[in-house]
């Protein structure tokens, strides 16, 4: 079984959320077997911006699924979104 990355944008609830502490959370909310290979940070507007980290899963039946519900029952989240996905 390979693995897959996956870049998923993170957008926050407000631009007042701090970042870092997101950013924390959100590797620590990862199901077993994932795990977080960098972020990067792009301006959306109005001063939110959104946390992009590439994450890294098995290739298995859900892919990044298990990854988006995690990434999104957690507190000051909007919304989550895949923008891209590879084979590594």
């Amino acid at each position: 079984m390979g693995k897959v990355a996956a870049s998923i944008k993170v957008m926050p609830n407000s631009p007042d959320i701090d970042l870092d502490g997101l950013q924390e959370r959100l590797e620590q909310a990862l199901p077993e077997g994932a795990r977080i290979n960098g972020f990067e940070r792009e301006d959306v507007a109005f001063g939110l911006v959104a946390l992009l980290p590439t994450v890294i899963v098995p290739d298995e039946s859900g892919g990044t699924e298990a990854v988006e519900e995690a990434f999104a029952g957690l507190d000051d989240v909007e919304s989550v979104s895949v923008e891209n996905v590879g084979r590594l």
